[in-house]
C-alpha cells in the first residue's frame, strides 16, 4: 500500500470515531434536556405581571442574584440572554424568557405569564390576544431559495 491510501484511512477512521463519540454525546445532552424540560413544567406556576422592559444582555449585565451568575455555566455568562424586567404584584423582579416566547411579550402591557422560578416558559394576553410581532423581511438569498 502507498503511503497515501494509509494516510486515507487514518483519516475515515478518525473521523468514523468522531461521528460515533457525536452521537452518543448528543444522545446523552437530549436526555439531559428532556428531564430539565420535565423540572420545567412540574414547577411551572401562572401569575399576573406588568412587563416594564425586555432586553438581551449578558448575564453579567442582566441583574440577576449574584447565585444565578455564579451556577451559569461559563459559556453561559458570555451570551446575551433575552432578560424581561417585570412587576409582580408589589415586587419588581428580572426574569428570563424563552426564546419562543420573548418575541411575544409586550412591553408596558399586562400579561398572564407561566412562571417557572426565574425562567418565563409562556405568556398570553389578559385583556384580548397577544400580537406577533411583524415579520422580518426575507433576505435576497432565502427569497430566491424557497421559490424552488
Amino acid at each position: 500500500m502507498n503511503p497515501v491510501t494509509i494516510v486515507l484511512l487514518v483519516i475515515l477512521v478518525v473521523l468514523i470515531g468522531a461521528l460515533i463519540g457525536l452521537y452518543f454525546w448528543g444522545k446523552k445532552a437530549q436526555k439531559k434536556q428532556e428531564e430539565q424540560q420535565a423540572q420545567i413544567e412540574a414547577a411551572k406556576q401562572t401569575v399576573s405581571m406588568l412587563v416594564i422592559d425586555k432586553k438581551r444582555l449578558p448575564l453579567k449585565e442582566s441583574g440577576l442574584p449574584q447565585m444565578v451568575i455564579d451556577q451559569a455555566p461559563k459559556l453561559m455568562r458570555r451570551t446575551k440572554l433575552p432578560i424581561v424586567k417585570a412587576k409582580i404584584g408589589p415586587k419588581i423582579s428580572i426574569l428570563i424568557a424563552d426564546e419562543k416566547v420573548f418575541e411575544l411579550i409586550p412591553v408596558k402591557k399586562e400579561v398572564k405569564a407561566e412562571v417557572s422560578g426565574l425562567y418565563i416558559v409562556g405568556v398570553r394576553g389578559i385583556r384580548g390576544h397577544l400580537e406577533a410581532p411583524p415579520q422580518k423581511k426575507k433576505g435576497f438569498f432565502k427569497r430566491i431559495f424557497s421559490k424552488k
